[in-house]
């Protein structure tokens, strides 16, 4: 017998909900019954309507927008489990808020993403299961174990599909010159050139310059980067990499999609031809106007929570 658990149990909240229900249906199992809600001052409230004694409990809840609120949602739903002495609990969060605010900027400034890593061992969670992290090292901030997955198969299986024997002509950009690493790591599975597009002020109060690093000309491209906020530096790449670089199309993908503000307006008048996003947040509203598609990270996500439970390595999920 499995000492952490006697079964799997899947439970979320309301960040993420066709994704939940996608897992278990792929797991063969159903989801959890519970209900979150909020009383009428705003806080939450978690009813949960089956035993989970002595279960391995995983609650999928990623804390995209509102944050917060989803957050909260998270935290009080493993004190819940916790307090129905659930065998193990594992806060499966597919996209995790808050990690860009990983390390002081400037004076006095905050750490947050360690905050909430606290709050979150605190409030009673045995393992984190997330998924391209915007900083690795936010796995050291965890005193519990950390599998953070990588979105990069499932991009990598979609363009050699799409593209098939047309890919060893085409370029992977880097937006930044922070995201070479993954852009690196990228272009190599699909056997493709790497370049970066590189942007800096020559003066305060002058607009950035852009230069492409390596030779794109003439080249259909596919910028890649890990989340996609109000969409600036990936539209002003795409704009570089045709105007100073001369390549032909511009593709986009990105692990996470949280379009903030003016980000779908910047996208259906940007000439990225499409955007390819996982499910890690719910899909927007306007998506087919800014020509958005969206890929499903269920099936990782249902063979690490299954591998998980069974205690069995989940490198495979990486290659």
């Amino acid at each position: 017998m499995i000492s952490h658990g006697k079964d799997i149990k899947v439970f979320c909240g309301n960040a993420n909900q066709p994704l939940a229900a996608e897992i278990c249906q792929m797991m063969g199992t159903k989801l959890g019954e519970s209900e979150v809600k909020s009383f009428a001052d705003g806080e939450v409230s978690v009813s949960l309507y089956e035993t989970v004694r002595g279960s391995d409990v995983f609650v999928v809840q990623s804390t995209c927008k509102p944050v917060n609120d989803n957050l909260m949602e998270l935290l009080v739903m493993i004190d819940a489990l916790r307090r129905a002495s659930a065998g193990r609990i594992t806060a499966v969060i597919p996209y995790f808020g808050y990690a860009r605010q990983d390390r002081k900027a400037k004076a006095r400034d905050p750490i947050s993403a360690k905050l909430v890593a606290n709050m979150i061992t605190a409030a009673g969670a045995d393992r984190v299961l997330t998924m391209d992290l915007h900083a690795s090292q936010i796995q050291g901030f965890f005193d519990i174990p950390v599998d953070n997955l990588l979105g990069n198969p499932v991009f990598v299986d979609y363009y050699a599909k799409k593209f098939g024997d047309k890919c060893e002509d085409m370029m992977v950009v880097s937006p930044d010159v922070g995201s070479v690493a993954r852009a690196r790591a990228f272009a190599q599975k699909l056997h493709m050139q790497l370049a970066i597009v590189d942007k800096r002020r020559q003066k305060a109060n002058q607009c950035e310059v852009m230069n492409v690093i390596g030779d794109v000309k003439g080249k259909d491209c596919i910028l890649f980067d890990d989340m996609v906020d109000t969409a600036g530096s990936l539209c002003n790449a795409a704009k570089a990499i045709v105007e100073v670089g001369g390549a032909n199309k511009v593709y986009a993908c990105a692990s996470h999609g949280v379009l903030s503000g003016p980000a779908i307006d910047r996208l259906e008048s940007s000439n990225i031809e499409e955007l390819a996003l996982l499910d890690t947040i719910p899909a927007h509203p306007e998506a087919v106007r800014a020509r958005i598609k969206y890929l499903s990270v269920a099936s990782m996500f249902s063979e690490a929570i299954e591998r998980t439970y069974q205690e069995v390595s989940i490198s495979k999920l990486f290659r």
